[in-house]
Parts: C-alpha cells; sequence; structure tokens
C-alpha cells in the first residue's frame, strides 16, 4: 500500500516510463498545482501536502491494469488533470485526449499540456456529448459521474478491445454490484493508494437486448 508520500516516490522509482524527465515534469507539475490551486480549487486543500501520493500515484497505477501495447487514451473529466495529465508524462509516445468543459480547467490543462512539453496530449474543451466519436483503446474517468450515466455518455468511444479504468473510491463494489443494462467484463481492483478505495476495470460488451413480450 502506497501510504506516504515517501512510499509514493519510492514507488515510482520502479514505476514503467519513470525516468528524470518524468521526475522534472511531476516536480513542475507539483509546483504549478499549488500555484493555481490558490487562484482556482483544482483539488482539496490538505492533498497538497501529499500530492505524489494522493493525485500523482493514484492516477499513475492505473498503468499496472492496461495493455503495455495501449496507443490512446480517454480521460473524461479531466478537471485538475489527473489522471490525464500524469498518464501523459509517464507515456509521452500515448495520445491523451482530456475531456473537461470548464472554461478555467481547460486553460489550465491547456497550460499545462504546453509547459510540460505533451505534444501528444489534446485538450477537448467541450461537454463529452459534443466530443466526436473515435475509438480508444482506454478510458479513465475519476470521479466522473456513476456508472449508468458514465457508460450512457461514453460507450461509444469503446470497443470490445478498449479497457476501461475507473477509480471508484469506497463506491466500486457497490456501483458494479448495482449496474444493469449492459453486458461487461468489468471487476473491481484494490487502489494501491487508499486501503478504502477501489478501481473498476475491465471491458465491455454492449447493451443487454431487451426481451420484447
Amino acid at each position: 500500500m502506497i501510504d506516504s508520500e515517501e512510499a509514493a516516490r519510492a514507488w515510482f522509482e520502479t514505476a514503467p516510463g519513470f525516468d528524470g524527465q518524468a521526475r522534472e515534469r511531476l516536480e513542475l507539475l507539483a509546483v504549478r498545482l499549488r500555484e493555481e490551486n490558490a487562484r482556482q480549487n483544482l483539488v482539496a486543500a490538505p492533498t497538497l501536502e501529499s500530492v505524489w501520493q494522493r493525485h500523482f500515484a493514484d492516477s499513475a497505477q492505473l498503468l499496472t491494469h492496461v495493455p503495455r501495447e495501449t496507443r490512446s487514451w480517454l480521460d473524461l473529466g479531466s478537471g485538475a488533470g489527473f489522471p490525464g495529465l500524469v498518464i501523459g508524462i509517464l507515456r509521452p509516445n500515448l495520445r491523451v485526449h482530456l475531456v473537461e468543459s470548464r472554461n478555467r480547467r481547460i486553460d489550465w490543462l491547456e497550460r499545462m499540456r504546453s509547459e510540460l512539453g505533451l505534444d501528444r496530449v489534446q485538450v477537448a474543451g467541450s461537454r463529452l456529448e459534443l466530443v466526436e466519436t473515435f475509438p480508444s483503446h482506454v478510458i479513465s474517468a475519476r470521479a466522473f459521474a456513476p456508472m449508468p450515466k458514465l457508460l450512457d455518455l461514453s460507450a461509444r468511444f469503446s470497443t470490445i478491445d478498449t479497457t476501461w479504468v475507473l477509480p471508484k473510491g469506497r463506491s466500486a463494489a457497490q456501483e458494479l454490484q448495482e449496474l444493469r443494462g449492459w453486458r461487461h467484463k468489468f471487476h473491481v481492483e484494490q487502489s494501491l493508494t487508499d486501503p478504502s478505495a477501489g478501481l473498476i476495470v475491465g471491458t465491455l460488451i454492449g447493451r443487454k437486448k431487451v426481451k420484447r413480450t
């Protein structure tokens, strides 16, 4: 379990894609996040004291659940940039699409994408409903919407080969148990950064057919 800043930094030393450049980019992101959080509430203020654990490692752990050959990543409701910016830093050759509809956060994501030199990260500054459909190898969403709404809005970006990685906190098992109307191969994985949190991971097959009587 990654239960401290020291543990998070130690975990990153053996994480795939972590090198000197990734370290520098994450250090810069931490500085800019603290500065920007004084202007707009990107993250809960107390979590700035444990940013490597609460935001960086919490985001990077998603990479342990996706295929290494992944080429595209769709992050819904990117907000402060977690997990999307961290994924872009650790996998600079991966095409990462960040979807965010709030103007001030769009500006923040664009500035960070540019300053961090993440040329393959793209910001879609729009409501998800207005984003043009394209197939993505991975779909992530951190605190975006409950499962039924999430799937209703984003299933069109998914194929049978798409991996979904959805941090769901304490509600993961309950949300998955209560999910109706979809055929899927989802399961819950334990979060590495929070003993009470879970990740919903797996593939989506499609909607269940309604039986006509």
